[in-house]
């Protein structure tokens, strides 16, 4: 009978974790608030020719999926430190406000490296300003690829790219590389590639340096490069504030998966005259761009990407 006893046991024991499972169920409604909207200012200029844009949208609620509501309407200039001023218009009413020269042969840049410049946003009777320094930034010195397996056990192969530059002596330098696959941007979280002298936050003093190798080879898509694709780096300096920004922003980006945190706002430095008017969110920046454009062909190919 011990048998019988034990196997009647265990059933039991499955039928009554079976109904506790079946009790914790909860259905938990997410019918959340709605919060107020706040202007989002997406604003990065640089040192390049041609037209510059900054963005104006209002934000939406977190479920929300819907595409931002343009800003329309809104007064937008920026200047600098030494008394240069540049109108931004909506031309389009589709919330990109632009500047560009006057004419073709105008060769006037905005972004000059050492200079302070000040953003101001004029919108429902508030005033918004941010303030940024356009700092350094290194050249790229070159940009190769390799043939290389895929994954180590795997057999596809593609072209693993890899690009060469040198930290700025004599102060920290904070940096962001982007690149471009036959001109388009690649821009996944994990694409987004941050770096402190060269090398990570906290790592030893690079200062002065080349570039780590990881920072240089974090220029690929998945599944590497193909033959014959246009690859273009572009290495972007930033202030240490924007640098935090961007860091904040990965991790907001990449925060999924079992552990990850309730989501949250990363800080900004738009701000309203009027304290009592509403906040923004966004940021306001300001970088020299040097980038290095190369063809995965036999000319650019090297040994093992060491």
């Amino acid at each position: 009978m011990k048998p019988q006893f034990h196997s009647l046991q265990v059933l039991g024991t499955l039928l009554l974790g079976t109904l506790l499972l079946s009790s914790c169920e909860t259905v938990i409604d997410t019918n959340i608030a709605s919060a107020p909207t706040q202007l989002a200012v997406d604003a990065w200029l640089t040192d390049q020719p041609g037209e510059q844009q900054i963005r104006l949208t209002m934000t939406t609620n977190y479920f929300n999926n819907a595409v931002p509501t343009p800003v329309l309407s809104a007064s937008v200039t920026v200047g600098d430190n030494t008394g240069r001023t540049f109108a931004f218009t909506d031309p389009d009413s589709d919330g990109v406000y632009t500047w560009k020269p006057a004419t073709t042969r105008d060769t006037t840049r905005i972004g000059v490296i050492g200079r302070t410049y000040g953003l101001s946003i004029s919108y429902k009777g508030d005033n918004y300003i941010a303030v940024s320094q356009m700092p350094r930034v290194p050249r790229i010195d070159s940009l190769t690829f390799t043939k290389e397996k895929i994954t180590p056990i795997a057999t596809e192969e593609g072209y693993r790219g890899q690009f060469y530059a040198t930290d700025l002596p004599g102060a920290v330098d904070y940096y962001y590389v982007r690149f471009y696959r036959n001109e388009k941007l690649q821009n996944r979280p994990s694409d987004i590639t941050l770096a402190y002298d060269g090398a990570f936050r906290g790592s030893s003093n690079t200062d002065g340096l080349m570039f780590i190798r990881p920072i240089r080879r974090s220029i690929n898509p998945e599944k590497f490069f193909a033959l014959n694709d246009t690859v273009r780096v572009e290495l972007r300096s930033l202030t240490a504030d924007g640098y935090l920004f961007w860091e904040l922003l990965r991790g907001q980006l990449q925060n999924t998966g079992l552990f990850a945190q309730p989501p949250s706002n990363v800080p900004t430095n738009i701000r309203n005259q009027n304290t009592a008017g509403p906040a923004a969110v966004g940021y306001f920046m300001v970088s020299p761009v040097r980038t290095r454009t190369s063809v995965v062909s036999a000319e650019n190919l090297r040994g093992n990407g060491s």
